[in-house]
């Protein structure tokens, strides 16, 4: 493997962690589209709302807490 395999795998690895009463985070970059076809493109860590509670869908806003969100 080169360097740039090296580079491409590196950039292509991502983390997903569930959160204990809380959000998926995701590691890594990620292109997301939106319901509505819009497209984005996060980097470094990015909070998925788990809830259903977020007014800021489908990120968290940290209203689970709020919410008593368990799981």
């Amino acid at each position: 493997m080169n360097n740039e395999e090296d580079k491409t795998a590196q950039s292509q690895n991502t983390k997903v962690e569930v959160l204990e009463n809380g959000p998926l985070l995701v590691y890594g970059s990620l292109k997301i589209t939106h319901k509505d076809g819009k497209e984005e493109t996060k980097n470094k860590t990015t909070a998925f709302c788990r809830c259903g509670a977020s007014n800021n869908k489908p990120f968290c806003d940290g209203a689970h807490v709020n919410a008593e969100f368990k799981d």
